[in-house]
């Protein structure tokens, strides 16, 4: 009687996906792989660069016009972002093969793997939707006479009366960026390379968080920094920084998640016959 073939990567097994330790210095080596993958497929990088920087404009122009609808776009945003990025992901692993980039695969590369992208960006628009009802309660508590306009924002902002107001917002803002780092810092290549179930590459995610956290948390800042200065002049730097830490991320998930062991070719005993 055969054996029956055990599932791949189901949700039990998400603990028994070995993790690597990493070091302090590897966030500074990903984005040197990072620039080598850039600097080997630019057109590809320009693409998606331009894709980054397009979404930035509609983010200000709305935010400026219509800040009532901002958190609705980026919801939207996180629908487009993560297939956006897993076309930089297979950028990489293709150079990683030795094969050649190619825009068109890029594109398409998540058709294969619709139902576990689409349930982590079902994941990410519901804590997207908890974190914009969270800031209205803020907004709400600090601001009872009513929801204050663009100007108002920014002047709250950056007014130093209002500073239990930033620091309540930031806190609040930092638990559910926690949340979506934590939950995608390696799910989304993982789900490229091995075809898993979101809650699989999810937790494996979580897992490489909690178990390498300063790096990780080192990573974080080093992304959040780099996104900050790409949209100084008007989100311009989008167009190189967008593709760099994309092509970063794949290997970031390299470097966190070991490879399967190869499974041995089984060979006949000798001595028997046919």
């Amino acid at each position: 009687m055969s054996a029956t073939p055990m599932p791949q990567d189901t949700p039990s097994t998400a603990t028994a996906i070995a993790l690597n330790p990493l070091r302090w210095s590897d966030p500074l080596r990903w984005l040197a792989l990072g620039w080598q993958d850039l600097r080997a497929a630019p057109g590809i990088a320009l693409f998606y660069g331009a894709c980054f920087w397009g979404m930035a404009l509609v983010l200000a122009w709305v935010f400026r016009t219509r800040p009532e609808y901002t958190m609705s776009l980026a919801s939207g945003c996180l629908l487009v972002g993560p297939f956006l990025a897993m076309g930089l992901y297979d950028t990489s692993r293709r150079r990683e093969a030795g094969q050649p980039a190619d825009l068109g695969q890029s594109i398409t590369c998540w058709d294969a793997h619709l139902g576990s992208m689409g349930m982590l960006v079902l994941v990410l628009v519901v804590l997207e939707l908890l974190w914009g009802r969270a800031s209205l309660v803020v907004f709400a508590v600090f601001f009872n006479t009513g929801m204050p306009s663009t100007t108002g924002v920014l002047q709250a902002v950056f007014n130093p009366e209002n500073w239990t107001f930033v620091a309540v917002y930031m806190a609040v803002g930092g638990v559910f960026a926690a949340l979506v780092f934590s939950s995608t810092v390696v799910s989304i290549p993982m789900i490229l390379d091995r075809d898993t179930d979101a809650l699989t590459a999810g937790i494996t995610s979580m897992r490489v968080v909690l178990e390498n956290t300063g790096v990780m948390l080192l990573w974080g800042a080093i992304i959040t920094a780099l996104v900050v200065a790409a949209l100084w002049l008007w989100g311009a730097g989008l167009l190189l920084v967008g593709p760099l830490l994309g092509h970063a991320s794949w290997h970031a998930y390299r470097a966190a998640v070991q490879r399967p062991a190869a499974t041995p070719v089984a060979t006949p005993a000798s001595g028997t016959t046919d």
